[in-house]
């Protein structure tokens, strides 16, 4: 039973909109483009494996779950199923070609078109996941539960291999997604000396929601940009050209000719990923290229949106509301390659169209 279902990444989502609004001969426009390409193929890795967990009835299943250890660290599993007996921690990597665990120098090599590439042992990650939930659930009063990791390797042709001595361990841990299903029936078939009751379970359930922290980076400063390195302006849906025109109430296209009435939208999403969770009369000038007050007025009320401060100084909230039954989803455009985001993150793209 799916409790927290599975979201696209919000630093996926934001890359995304940088990427958009970055020129195309930008300097660090490569490497956003490969830290995106990598992030997007983890997250179609992941979504593979709900296939696999679809009919699951013994377990509540937790996905993308971020939990606080200490005052400023944090954790996030990509998969967390809780057992009446057991937890178990799904770490899921999508790679292809042939995966080598070196548990001696703790790292993982792929070899794939006749190249080797070293990453770090995702073994060794999903241990420490362990030891903090595990930290976690004592510091919440709750049971010790066993919790039990695996690595899950999605794409179904990946070769898997071992330096000894430790391919026991690797055996034991590492596993294809096919094999997810029958290495769970296996973990609850064992014999375990607590069992938590329903309510117990349903308590855990709850506050492990409860205390799920989303992330938020800040992309600009990971790549050391402001908010005057972005290209300004709405974006044409059909052409993606900058910028349309204001005209009438219309947005204008003026290279393909194309209208919209709400083409504003997604740049609004734009700041609210990329600049500021508020936006005044001024900025929203700026960001959308009009020059008239009076329109920037018409957009921001048709928008419905919570507001600060006085006229003067009046701020407008593009952040969720709490209450907002909005969520982010996402499919995957096999003709581009990308991860688009629909209703992405904000109220106000419910509020128009």
């Amino acid at each position: 039973m799916i409790k927290k279902e599975r979201e696209i990444p919000i630093k996926l989502v934001k890359l995304e909109a940088l990427i958009r609004r970055l020129p195309m001969n930008h300097p660090k426009r490569g490497k956003m483009e490969e830290e995106t390409a990598k992030l997007r193929a983890g997250y179609r890795g992941e979504q593979s494996i709900d296939y696999y967990l679809k009919d699951e009835k013994n377990h509540f299943i937790f996905h993308s779950l971020r939990l606080q250890h200490k005052s400023t660290d944090f954790f996030q599993m990509d998969t967390l199923l809780l057992h009446e007996s057991h937890v178990v921690i799904l770490e899921i990597k999508n790679a292809s070609g042939t995966l080598c665990f070196d548990r001696t120098f703790h790292q993982l090599i792929r070899t794939q078109n006749g190249k080797e590439d070293a990453f770090s042992d995702p073994i060794e990650q999903v241990h420490r996941h362990q030891k903090l939930l595990r930290h976690w659930l004592a510091q919440h009063q709750f049971p010790d539960l066993p919790i039990y990791t695996l690595v899950v390797i999605s794409h179904p042709s990946t070769i898997i291999k071992s330096i000894p001595p430790y391919s026991e361990t690797v055996a034991k841990t590492v596993l294809h997604s096919s094999q997810l299903v029958s290495r769970l029936e296996l973990l609850s078939k064992r014999p375990h000396n607590l069992s938590l009751s329903t309510r117990e379970k349903n308590k855990l359930s709850k506050q492990l929601i409860k205390s799920h922290v989303p992330a938020n980076p800040d992309v600009l400063a990971q790549y050391k940009l402001t908010a005057d390195d972005l290209i300004s302006g709405v974006q044409c849906p059909s052409c993606k050209q900058f910028p349309m025109k204001r005209i009438y109430g219309l947005w204008l296209c003026s290279l393909c000719r194309t209208t919209s009435k709400d083409a504003h939208i997604p740049a609004l999403n734009d700041y609210h990923l990329l600049v500021s969770e508020t936006i005044s009369n001024r900025e929203l000038r700026r960001f959308l290229k009009i020059n008239s007050s009076q329109y920037a007025t018409r957009i921001l009320i048709s928008l419905n949106l919570q507001s600060t401060g006085t006229y003067r100084n009046r701020r407008y909230i593009l952040k969720q509301k709490k209450n907002a039954s909005i969520m982010r989803r996402s499919f995957y455009n096999s003709k581009y390659h990308s991860v688009l985001a629909v209703d992405v993150v904000s109220d106000f793209s419910l509020c128009v169209g």
